[in-house]
């Protein structure tokens, strides 16, 4: 009992302390950067170096990178994922080499990403920075973490399923698409806030890739700045920038907020509809 009560209390004050480090860096930005958040800081675009105006053309470049990251890491993942779960035997050769292979991708310095996204998409295919480059870089950043969410929330699908669907005589696709996917939907879900998280608050990888200029991109192709190279470059290299720094931070965490809350309400919504309708 004694023990219980031990790891209960070790587990609780563990939550507590992760909450107040959460709570603490965001109550210094709001006292640091709410008395600068303004309709015009989001509407306008920056000037004076990013001292004053605000942050419209950042946010909007921060949202086609993510758009970009998310659409090109998605499938992929998606598709690795069922391979390796539903394709492959867990103790297959194939299989150890790929989970051996993302274990490592998913260790690698993010500076390392920055490179190669320069050297492979910038360089080598001749997207330069641009919003592109950026997007595609950081998917192959997410695509790690992406894929183990994915394949653990489709192995944890009981066999029975399986089972059941190959007593009714169902398809291994029509098996996967009405019944693992559904019940790994949280877990994919997961996986895919992580990847849009990363993506949102990536730095290094953008610098050598998507570039730092700030004016409003009229396509992928042009070069963009993203909020947490903003917030870099205000806070580094920027004097007096501090304000707009702390501001342009609390605008990215809230956006990042809003995105994964706002996707666990749709999962669970779209969970409840599923099971009450089946």
């Amino acid at each position: 009992m004694l023990k219980n009560r031990l790891a209960t209390v070790l587990i609780w004050l563990s939550a507590a302390l992760i909450c107040a480090v959460f709570v603490c860096l965001l109550a210094d930005m709001l006292r640091n950067g709410l008395p600068r958040l303004s309709w015009s800081f989001l509407s306008q675009a920056p000037s004076d170096a990013g001292r004053a105006g605000g942050i419209a053309p950042i946010i909007v470049s921060t949202g086609l990178i993510v758009l970009v990251a998310v659409s090109a890491a998605a499938p992929l993942s998606l598709a690795t994922a069922i391979l390796l779960s539903e394709f492959s035997s867990p103790n297959s050769r194939f299989c150890q080499v790929i989970e051996r292979s993302l274990e490592v991708l998913a260790g690698v310095p993010s500076i390392v990403f920055g490179l190669f996204g320069n050297a492979f998409f910038c360089i080598y295919l001749g997207l330069g920075f641009s919003i592109l480059s950026g997007g595609l870089t950081l998917a192959c950043m997410a695509l790690p973490i992406m894929i183990n969410t994915a394949t653990v929330g489709l192995r944890s699908a009981p066999d029975d399923y399986r089972l059941c669907a190959a007593a009714l005589g169902m398809s291994r696709g029509a098996a996967l698409l009405h019944l693992l996917l559904p019940a790994a939907a949280p877990a994919i879900i997961a996986g895919l806030m992580l990847g849009i998280a990363r993506a949102g608050a990536e730095t290094a990888a953008l610098i050598f890739t998507s570039g730092y200029v700030d004016r409003m991109p009229d396509t992928l192709m042009d070069s963009g700045r993203a909020l947490s190279v903003h917030i870099y470059d205000l806070a580094m290299n920027v004097a007096g920038g501090d304000a707009n720094a702390y501001a342009s931070a609390l605008v990215l965490v809230v956006l990042l907020l809003i995105i994964n809350s706002l996707a666990s309400s749709l999962t669970q919504h779209w969970l409840r509809n599923r099971i009450m309708t089946s």
